[in-house]
């Protein structure tokens, strides 16, 4: 095909089409009567010589070769808009971007408190969301659009990511106040939990994944120790709120249970074993690292994460 031969509005309209599924909810997207959108369909099905959808009940859903234009064709809708957009001053107090952050709900106390009141100061028109992080689906989700940074445990991404040490944290053990075995040990909160009391107790262990070991058993393993972990939870809440209502221990990062403690009524305690601290990146696509909105949000999250650091990003 000659691309001096194609409207490339006709672009917008079929990225709209991938987009919604429907030529109504596509042209109500990019300011386009239904018939128009049809229309425009009808061009793009004799230029690019597919049908490029099929009606499914409702829906329009595309063709295996429609599919693969999806994300190229984004990427490159964006880059000429940024391209077309030329340099701005980015105010946010009139920006209305809608940021997704994927992370585990650990930011929902630690982050999401602190950015509303930010963002309500200093960008009362900017929305956040918190979704759930997906480990093994979070690239995909960035290179589908569907969030826009994610905070996860590991930089390992594609070459079309960039990412930045977003924050550190040592582990604490949490017992609740009155567990029976802690107690008759008499060992005091902030003190080191004695190796054979560690491994006596049952363990609760945050885990999306549902596994059953961690950095704890990493240190364990080589001191020739193990534990004994008798539930998983994908929440760090849900783990918190089972330790305090049990006779169950758990590792949990250091500033979050600070900040629960008071209310939940468990006590805190050094690990007996060297554990190696938890480092959180944030990941995002590199199409936005210059975009002026994406860069201001991550500097705010940055800003806000890093006085909870327990030692030095580096």
């Amino acid at each position: 095909m000659n691309l001096s031969s194609l409207d490339l509005n006709l672009l917008r309209v079929l990225d709209a089409l991938l987009r919604e599924g429907s030529t109504v909810a596509a042209g109500k997207r990019i300011g386009l009567s239904q018939p128009a959108v049809s229309a425009a369909l009808g061009r793009l099905r004799v230029t690019l010589d597919d049908p490029l959808f099929v009606r499914h009940g409702q829906r329009l859903r595309p063709t295996r070769y429609a599919k693969s234009l999806e994300m190229p064709l984004r990427a490159a809708l964006d880059d000429l808009q940024r391209i077309l957009s030329g340099p701005s001053v980015f105010d946010p107090q009139q920006a209305d971007n809608l940021f997704k952050i994927s992370g585990a709900d650990f930011f929902a106390t630690m982050l999401m408190p602190q950015l509303a009141a930010r963002l309500g100061r200093d960008a009362p028109r900017m929305r956040a969301q918190l979704v759930d992080l997906v480990p093994d689906n979070y690239i995909a989700t960035l290179e589908r659009y569907e969030i826009d940074l994610a905070l996860i445990p590991d930089a390992k991404c594609p070459e079309w990511c960039d990412f930045t040490p977003a924050f550190v944290s040592d582990y604490v053990v949490i017992a609740r106040n009155g567990n029976q075995l802690v107690t008759e040990s008499k060992v005091e909160s902030g003190t080191v939990m004695p190796l054979d009391l560690f491994c006596r107790l049952k363990h609760i262990l945050f885990s999306p994944e549902g596994r059953l070991s961690a950095q704890g058993d990493k240190a364990l393993e080589a001191v020739g120790r193990s534990r004994d972990v008798v539930m998983t939870m994908p929440f760090f809440a849900g783990v918190c709120q089972a330790v305090a209502g049990s006779e169950n221990i758990a590792l949990v990062p250091q500033r979050l249970a600070e900040q629960l403690a008071p209310q939940m009524g468990f006590n805190i305690y050094r690990p007996p074993v060297a554990i190696e601290p938890a480092t959180l990146y944030m990941v995002w696509h590199r199409r936005e690292t210059l975009s002026p909105a994406h860069k201001w949000f991550r500097e705010l999250i940055l800003e806000i994460l890093t006085p909870l650091n327990t030692r030095d990003l580096g």
